[in-house]
């Protein structure tokens, strides 16, 4: 029987159909053999597939928050909302005035923001993300735009990633800002 060895999953239940009919086996017993048979596929597959998911959860998600989004109908109910950021933005020269937008990939769920001021620098605030539609999952496709301006400097423009800022708590950066020529 070094046949089986070689004939992928699907074929096992053709050869056991034949074999049991070589042996003069009913039409109704293989029938319920064939549906014991595919029973114990599914329920091999469901296993896999839940110790799959299981080995891939991401544990930095807080139970039942990950498809909970920020509305304004119910403001301050997910732990989003509640997750408070370190915002700290320096400059060299100081006094430049800081702004920030929300850049989205899925503008269709997080929409994209205006150029929002903050302050000028040294800016140190904590602040939750109030960002409209954001949910853990797809806050990996957000960036917040930190843009730092000053009279008679280029101004200069870095992106953070909304997830990495949950995870980290904090955005900090700070901007040697050069003279225009």
């Amino acid at each position: 029987m070094k046949l089986f060895h070689y004939l992928p999953v699907g074929a096992y239940a053709a050869a056991a159909a034949l074999l049991l009919a070589s042996c003069g086996v009913s039409k109704r017993s293989l029938k319920q053999s064939n549906r014991a048979l595919t029973a114990a596929l599914q329920a091999s597959a469901q296993k896999e597939q839940a110790e799959a998911l299981k080995l891939y959860s991401d544990t930095s998600i807080p139970q039942g928050e990950a498809r909970k989004s920020v509305s304004r109908d119910n403001p301050g109910q997910t732990a989003l909302e509640q997750t408070i950021i370190r915002w700290a933005i320096d400059s060299d020269p100081q006094g430049a005035r800081v702004f920030y937008r929300v850049l989205s990939s899925i503008p269709a769920v997080v929409k994209n923001t205006n150029e929002t001021y903050l302050m000028t620098t040294p800016y140190e605030e904590t602040r939750a993300f109030n960002i409209l539609g954001l949910t853990y999952e797809n806050s990996r496709d957000v960036q917040i735009e930190i843009k730092v301006v000053k009279t008679g400097y280029e101004a200069q423009v870095k992106r953070f990633n909304v997830r990495q800022a949950i995870d980290q708590q904090e955005i900090s950066s700070f901007f040697m800002l050069v003279p225009k020529e």
